[in-house]
């Protein structure tokens, strides 16, 4: 039997694994910002890759590539889905 997922911070993340995202709680205005670049409840996001000394770190966020501050991914609750979970696709 496969664990069951759980709920963490996106900075805890690792890389290779999806996630979703439950809630964006970072000061307001990196809040709005996360958000308009499309890190928002619900969404599907993966680790891609962390650099050397730990920031930033590359999510890709449906068709989109994002790197932004551990800090700023602290503030990002998610739950991580299975192994072996995809990410979901754009819109057209």
């Amino acid at each position: 039997m496969p664990p069951t997922p759980s709920a963490e911070h996106l900075d805890g993340v690792p890389v290779g694994r999806v996630a979703t995202v439950l809630s964006v709680a970072c000061e307001r205005p990196t809040a709005r910002r996360l958000m308009e670049l499309g890190l928002l409840p619900g969404t599907k996001v993966t680790v891609v890759r962390v650099a050397p000394m730990g920031c930033p770190m590359e999510l890709r966020v449906r068709d989109s590539s994002l790197s932004i501050r551990r800090a700023e991914a602290a503030g990002v609750s998610v739950q991580l889905l299975p192994d072996g979970a995809t990410p979901e696709r754009g819109r057209s």
